[in-house]
């Protein structure tokens, strides 16, 4: 009997044991919560990227994307495909088909085009679209919610109109003709300056449209816009952010202030931005490819998203080259 006992009071040990042991795997499961489910359950996932054309606010914008979902998936539970279209829309389609071919997980469209072609491509892939301005004017939606529905969503890289206007008057208040010079083949770079053309007549310039088919015609037409302006206003325009340099080789020397709608621009050919991070949108787009893929969050209610944050800057050669004094507020670019 005393034998029996003994047992009895060892098996209740044990037990005691066993829940005390239980106990702290669950605190060690708490603990490492945050370890992502793809490496739980061994996922990869298969993520294919277009990106329009290489400039400084793509690759960002790219770059971030693949640290988030690096960072939260974990190394060996992501593969990207990544492909440039080197400014070419039938290239983004002959890459998109073969992201739908190859049935990847999920595409980043990285600028308007890529999207464009994802969204004519697949009906079934979840697509997020970085880097594209306006989506209701990308994808032709005439009763805009905030939500494109569907397979579709994203972050726009869209850093507020009105204020841009409001800083060009801030910088160059004696101004009188200010011309707009972008690509007629990029949309959002059309909607940028219906946007801003409004702000900046009502402010009192007189605002003229020089349009650039691509790359062959960018030296021809700045060249006419230098000529006639005061100051040149370029948008977040993928054909510009590509051709700084012919832009600057003739500005520079007219001493014409541009005013960029994005960093990239400025660094290149521009004095001032009101730019936003590209690497923090790119992050943010990752951080939603995330929801969608390991927390089975629905695409088709997710609103689009936009940068939390705008910052003015300068780029001080080219402000000294035009010679342009830029007042208190106003960030210098980094080298």
């Amino acid at each position: 009997m005393k034998k029996a006992v003994s047992l009895l009071m060892a098996a209740t040990l044990g037990l005691s044991l066993a829940a005390c042991g239980s106990t702290a795997t669950s605190s060690s499961s708490a603990a490492a919560s945050e370890t992502s489910s793809a490496e739980a359950t061994g996922t990869v996932y298969k993520i294919g990227i277009c990106q329009l054309v290489q400039h400084d606010a793509l690759d960002a914008a790219t770059q971030g994307f693949k640290d988030a979902l690096v960072e939260k998936l974990g190394e060996g539970n992501v593969e990207f495909d990544e492909q440039n279209a080197s400014g070419d829309t039938a290239n983004c389609a002959t890459i998109i088909n073969g992201f739908v071919s190859t049935d990847v997980d999920l595409i980043l469209a990285n600028a308007t085009a890529p999207l464009q072609s994802a969204t004519q491509a697949t009906a079934d892939i979840p697509i997020l679209g970085t880097s594209v301005t306006d989506y209701a004017t990308a994808l032709d939606i005439s009763d805009w919610t905030g939500t494109v529905g569907g397979n579709v969503s994203g972050t726009s890289d869209l850093a507020p109109l009105d204020q841009q206007a409001a800083m060009i008057q801030e910088l160059f208040p004696d101004a009188k003709n200010i011309g707009l010079l972008y690509c007629s083949a990029e949309a959002n770079s059309v909607y940028q300056c219906d946007v801003i053309e409004g702000y900046l007549t009502d402010a009192g310039y007189t605002v003229t449209r020089y349009a650039f088919t691509d790359t062959n015609d960018v030296t021809s037409v700045t060249q006419t816009a230098a000529d006639a302006s005061d100051v040149i206003y370029i948008p977040t325009d993928n054909t510009a952010a590509s051709n700084t340099e012919a832009i600057a080789n003739v500005v520079l020397p007219a001493k014409v202030p541009v005013v960029a709608g994005e960093e990239g621009i400025c660094k290149g050919c521009g004095v001032a931005t009101l730019s936003i991070s590209y690497y923090d949108l790119g992050y943010q787009t990752g951080t939603m490819a995330y929801k969608i893929l390991a927390e089975g969050a629905d695409i088709s209610t997710m609103p689009v998203e936009f940068a939390p944050n705008v910052t003015k800057k300068y780029n001080a050669a080219n402000c000294e080259a035009v010679g342009l004094t830029v007042p208190d507020g106003y960030e210098a670019i980094s080298e």
